[in-house]
C-alpha cells in the first residue's frame, strides 16, 4: 500500500508527561512509521471528564506503508507498553494516542472511525493539528485545519508550552 500521511494525536496527564511522550514518539518511529513533522507540545485542559490533571498533548504526522487496523493494532500496543489502562472513558491516562486521520480514508468500523469523529470539537485536537497541517482537509467537512479550529466551539484552554 502506498503511504498515506497519517495525523495522531498523544496525551499524557499522568506521570511523567513529557517523557512519557517522548517514549510514546520513539515506539511510533520504531514500530509504526517515519515521524515526518511534529507539533509543539500543549498544555492542555482536561476534555469531558474536567476533574483530572492537565493534559500534554501533541500531534504527530507519520508516513506508514500500514493499513488503518494494523496501525490501530500497533497504537493499542505502545499503550498498553507504556502503562496505559482504560478505567472510564476520557479520564486521566499515562498515554493516549489518537488516529485523527489516515489520508483521505473514510471508514467506519466497530474498532475504528476514521477521521476521527471529534476532531472539529476539540480545541485541544486542532490547535496542534493547525500548526504541523493548517491546509489538510478534512475528508468529510471539507474544511481546512485552520477552518475547524476557527470555527471550534470548544474554549478550553491550549497553550503552546516554550
Amino acid at each position: 500500500m502506498a503511504t498515506e500521511p497519517v495525523f495522531l494525536l498523544l496525551g499524557s496527564n499522568l506521570g511523567d508527561r513529557p517523557q512519557v511522550l517522548a517514549a510514546a514518539r520513539e515506539a511510533i518511529a520504531d514500530l509504526a512509521g517515519s515521524i515526518t513533522s511534529q507539533s509543539a507540545i500543549y498544555e492542555t485542559e482536561p476534555w469531558g471528564i474536567t476533574y483530572q490533571p492537565a493534559f500534554l498533548n501533541q500531534v504527530l504526522e507519520i508516513s506508514t506503508s500500514l493499513l488503518p487496523e494494523d496501525l490501530l493494532r500497533i497504537i493499542l500496543n505502545i499503550e498498553h507498553d507504556l502503562g496505559r489502562v482504560r478505567y472510564e472513558r476520557w479520564g486521566a491516562r499515562v498515554i493516549d494516542i489518537d488516529m485523527l486521520y489516515f489520508g483521505q480514508v473514510i471508514m467506519d468500523s466497530a474498532r475504528l472511525t476514521l477521521p476521527h469523529p471529534r476532531i472539529q470539537d476539540r480545541r485541544f485536537v486542532l490547535a496542534p493539528l493547525a500548526e504541523i497541517a493548517p491546509d489538510f482537509l478534512h475528508p468529510l467537512l471539507q474544511k481546512t485545519s485552520t477552518q475547524l479550529l476557527e470555527q471550534c466551539p470548544d474554549t478550553s484552554a491550549v497553550s503552546k508550552i516554550p
